[in-house]
């Protein structure tokens, strides 16, 4: 199998897992709950994958599109974070229920989302090159907009131990060795090899990551169901918006169509599985954080399934003239 074919059919190799997950987290609770000591180093392993993928020594090429660019910091860390605001003010006033709302859906998406939108046929390049300026800018951006929206509770919160080691040695010591890796694979043969074998283990390990998870939290989603059906509209509600406010955005920064398209993938794809330790790090008392982001790749997961289709169908069709060109040139 050509590493090509396992990306396009990663969508059904998650399906499995999450299936695997939840019949295993149902049929034996204890040992689903058991698993949750194996999501951390899994995620360390998957980020650092994933990490090693993103041209970090490339963030030149990020600004590039200047267009582009200002579209995608403009959707990303103006527009949404008012969105999220409003959606936040349907849900109840409960601290870990609003804190994991706010860390998934203030954090857009750095590693499937090129995926998706490749699948969507916007453009993958465009969204790629500009991962390493998007991880950037929301690790900078978050602490800010959790006071902003949380205040005093926040600052409690980010304040904690455990959400600062997560942080260390989840995100900070995975993207360390994937800058080493990048270092490495420039200057000598041997690096490039570890590189491209690199390239392979995103896919299989986003599949066990999301078995693991669900596995060990599905019981929680359970016992917090009343309040995780509250949660559920509101990402139904920001998938369904954002579509419209991104394709707004595009036009106003006369953006082409492929472009476009990956404007509104970045915009709609959120950063669950990366904030997810630092969620998991949290006392005891704000576990349902966890819960609410698990809940929110769940509701993802299926809307980037209709965004696949309804985006180049809908959103951001081909021009006319497009497409006589295309016909013209397979005729010639």
């Amino acid at each position: 199998m050509r590493r090509e074919q396992l990306e396009e059919n990663q969508i059904g190799l998650y399906a499995v897992a999450l299936a695997v997950g939840t019949g295993l987290g149902l049929w034996n609770p204890s040992f689903g709950a058991s698993l949750e000591y194996l999501i951390s180093p899994m995620l360390a392993l998957l980020l650092y994958s994933m990490f090693a993928q993103i041209p970090f020594l490339q963030l030149r090429e990020a600004f590039a599109n200047k267009r582009f660019t200002a579209a995608l910091l403009m959707i990303n860390f103006i527009i949404v974070p008012i969105v999220v605001w409003f959606l936040s003010l349907l849900l109840p006033e409960h601290p870990p229920l609003l804190l994991g709302v706010y860390l998934v859906l203030l954090t857009p998406c750095i590693d499937y989302v090129v995926v998706f939108t490749h699948l969507g046929r916007g453009n993958a390049r465009l969204v790629l090159a500009s991962t390493p300026l998007l991880l950037l800018v929301q690790m900078l951006l978050l602490p800010v907009y959790l006071w902003l929206f949380m205040g005093e509770q926040a600052a409690q919160v980010m304040s904690a131990e455990p959400f600062l080691e997560a942080f260390l040695v989840l995100i900070i010591f995975p993207l360390g060795l994937a800058l080493s890796t990048e270092f490495w694979a420039k200057r000598q043969r041997s690096g490039a090899i570890w590189l491209e074998i690199t390239a392979w283990l995103p896919v299989p390990f986003m599949a066990i990551t999301l078995l693991l998870v669900v596995a060990s939290q599905i019981g929680r989603i359970e016992e917090y169901l009343p309040v995780v059906r509250q949660v559920v509209p509101v990402y139904v509600a920001f998938m369904a918006i954002i579509p419209f406010l991104a394709r707004l955005t595009a036009y106003a920064f006369r953006l082409e169509t492929q472009a476009g398209r990956a404007l509104v993938f970045s915009a709609g794809t959120r950063n669950s599985l990366v904030v997810l330790p630092l969620a998991l790090a949290l006392p005891d008392g704000w576990i349902l954080a966890s819960v609410v982001i698990v809940t929110q790749t769940l509701v993802e997961l299926v809307g980037e399934l209709i965004y696949i289709r309804l985006v180049p169908a809908m959103i951001f069709q081909e021009s006319k003239s497009l497409e006589i060109s295309k016909t013209f040139s397979k005729k010639k």
